[in-house]
């Protein structure tokens, strides 16, 4: 199963044997004829010992839905967060873009707060008593106070904003590429980044984060599948089909997957996507 599921994500796969940097490089240096006549030569001295760190093999895993419930269909979803039982949701598209605490049983919507229309929302995620919230282009990232809902500042930053979330200690964002980047939570700047791979090759369109439990989900734009990366070393330590969830009829009219939020109190996982009517509740399994 891992075999097809890593053959489905492949198009986003960075990178191969013949390509990377790390394959050997054939010398085309020819030895001249002083350098021949040298005598005796000395013995070849061994390599010296690698000094890679092993690359973590990657596991299979599905999903176990649990439960199917009622989500906005015209919603955009471009972030999804729990926290202290409640659901918060990042929508995006210019004009349509802002930020919501919605119901987890039936995703009615119980607070909002819109973005200019210049701004395209994307990821969210809880620090303490606020919100920060990312836009796709503008390079502006929006605090809130968690409970008025209120602007309270902002961070600039270079380049896109796709995904983010809290480790406890960092933020850490995706911006589309196989690069995650780790942020002081109080100044936003960088601190560390880090490539992801999957045996071996750069996994480009991170998308959508959460972080649970020292391990970063990250779902792969324009596919079904998750993967869960081990944050220290970049590699990708489990590969999560997440394809099924929506019926025929579900799916017309639906985008992508999109949205992936872990309850600690239940230790299971919403997943749902943009334009979604629905959203599940799920754990993750051995394939």
């Amino acid at each position: 199963m891992l075999a097809v599921t890593i053959a489905a994500i492949s198009l986003v796969l960075l990178g191969s044997c013949s390509g990377s940097s790390d394959s050997p490089k054939t010398s085309n240096t020819v030895t001249s004829q002083a350098e021949s006549s040298q005598s005796p030569q000395q013995p070849a001295q061994p390599p010296p010992p690698s000094t890679v760190e092993p690359v973590e093999s990657p596991v299979a895993l599905q999903i176990s839905v649990l439960e199917e419930r009622d989500h906005d269909p015209k919603a955009f979803t471009q972030g999804l967060e729990f926290d202290d039982g409640r659901l918060y949701e990042s929508r995006g598209r210019n004009g349509e873009s802002g930020i919501s605490e919605i119901d987890p049983q039936d995703g009615s919507v119980l607070r909002w707060t819109p973005l200019a229309d210049e701004y395209f929302g994307e990821g969210v995620t809880v620090v303490g008593d606020s919100l920060i919230q990312l836009t796709w282009l503008a390079g502006k990232a929006f605090v809130y106070d968690i409970e008025s809902f209120e602007v309270t500042g902002s961070f600039d930053y270079e380049g896109q904003g796709w995904g983010l979330c809290f480790d406890g200690v960092r933020l850490v964002m995706s911006d589309g590429s196989s690069s995650l980047t780790m942020r002081d939570p109080e100044t936003f700047s960088v601190v560390d980044s880090v490539t992801v791979r999957l045996d071996g090759s750069g996994v480009a369109s991170l998308n959508e984060l959460e972080c649970v439990d020292g391990k970063i989900y990250a779902n792969i734009w324009r596919t079904d599948t998750i993967v869960e990366i081990n944050p220290a070393t970049g590699d990708v330590t489990a590969v999560i089909d997440a394809s099924g969830l929506l019926d025929d009829a579900g799916r017309a009219g639906a985008d992508v997957l999109n949205g992936i939020a872990y309850d600690a109190a239940s230790e299971a996982f919403l997943l749902t996507g943009k334009l979604w009517p629905s959203m599940f509740v799920v754990v993750f399994e051995p394939s």
